[in-house]
């Protein structure tokens, strides 16, 4: 299968937390090299998949299936705030409505890899105009990357209503109410669809140094009944942008 390819991804198909993700990134003759560097060999990619199949990287340790696919190559835009990985940008969305936004930027300490649990930086994103407002790594608040010494802060991100519009119709793709839409950035594609969560984390809040309960209260309250993702992206700018007073008065 993997014959035709000179660089791919192999997954668990229930994984968790990030668990059990192998990129490679190049083919050198009969070895590969994974996105650190360091080079492996078919057999131990064997292994690999026979570790995902056995259950070692599912949900509760149960019986999966490795998953074999495209590498990302990433979005130049996040050169200088990313460590090997790509970048991807998390919307969650309720009932139709983007309700919060982040960015998760990888670091040396997750190992390349976007996830929090790992050691990943989680950047809040302004629903209103696609710019990153604050950071988090861990627990702590932070403004710039610990591995390039860069800004976190003022990232604009690149196709911005069109990911908005993404993940707001994943709403009807997915029956779903509550859910984390995940997007990466390819240089040459540009937005793709990663995964579409139905527990999506809550360090999220940590990140926009806000709530999720209010906005999902207001989105109860006043946004249950809009009719097209046009209106929802409108609510969704309208109500929670923290710099929404500033952009009405501009």
């Amino acid at each position: 299968m993997l014959e035709p390819y000179q660089d791919f991804v192999i997954k668990p198909a229930h994984g968790s937390g990030g668990q059990g993700i192998l990129v490679v990134s190049e083919r050198l003759s009969e070895r590969f090299r994974k996105h650190d560097g360091f080079l492996t060999t078919l057999d131990e990619l064997r292994h690999h998949v026979l570790n995902i199949m056995s259950g070692l990287y599912s949900l509760g340790g149960q019986p999966d299936q490795a998953i074999v696919e495209q590498r990302v190559v990433v979005d130049p835009v996040f050169d200088d705030v990313s460590h090997q990985g790509v970048p991807d940008i998390r919307i969650i969305v309720f009932l139709g409505v983007p309700v919060m936004s982040m960015i998760r930027l990888p670091t040396r300490m997750s190992d390349g890899k976007a996830n929090l649990h790992q050691g990943a930086i989680g950047a809040g994103i302004d629903i209103a105009t696609g710019i990153s407002t604050s950071g988090v790594l861990g627990n702590e608040i932070i403004t710039e990357h610990p591995d390039t010494a860069k800004s976190i802060i003022g990232l604009r991100i690149p196709y911005w209503d069109s990911l908005l519009d993404l993940s707001s119709r994943c709403f009807e793709l997915t029956g779903l109410g509550y859910l984390g839409v995940d997007i990466v950035l390819d240089k040459n594609a540009g937005p793709l669809l990663l995964e579409l969560n139905a527990r999506p984390g809550l360090n999220i809040q940590i990140a926009n140094k806000a709530g999720l309960l209010p906005r999902l209260n207001c989105v109860e309250r006043e946004g249950k009944n809009l009719a097209t993702v046009v209106e929802r992206i409108a609510f969704a700018k309208e109500r929670f942008s923290p710099h929404r007073q500033l952009l009405v008065s501009l």
